[in-house]
């Protein structure tokens, strides 16, 4: 009769389970977060683009706002709201700054909360 004792190797069921568990939360994590970063960086260029255009500092706030919710609508950005856009003028200076923050369900009453603050400035 043979005797299995120490011999014996493996991982329980209930490990098993746990493990498989905290590697779908991270993906649900993951499918969740990701797509907020990715309109985030979607932002970011948007921003960019902005501020390579000649004499930006000399447009109205409007005009700024206008090609903002241009960029925003071409690249599906939903996230940031008119007033989530703080435009400072001084002269030839110009600080364009969003600042927003996007909550995102993930289950039940578990939600999670990601804030950007983003601005670039032109002139002196």
């Amino acid at each position: 009769m043979k005797t299995l004792g120490k011999s014996q190797r493996g991982i329980t069921l209930i490990s098993l389970i746990m493990i498989l568990g905290f590697i779908g939360f991270v993906a649900l994590l993951i499918l969740k977060i990701g797509p907020i970063y990715m309109d985030h960086t979607k932002v970011s260029g948007a921003l960019d683009k902005l501020k390579e255009v000649p004499g930006i500092e000399n447009q109205s706030d409007f005009q700024i706002r206008d090609g903002l919710r241009k960029q925003f609508g071409v690249n599906y950005v939903y996230d940031v709201k008119p007033e989530d856009v703080q435009i400072t003028k001084s002269g030839g200076y110009l600080k364009v700054t969003i600042e927003y923050e996007v909550v995102k369900p993930i289950m039940g009453n578990l939600s999670v909360l990601v804030e950007f603050n983003d601005s670039f400035e032109v002139g002196g």
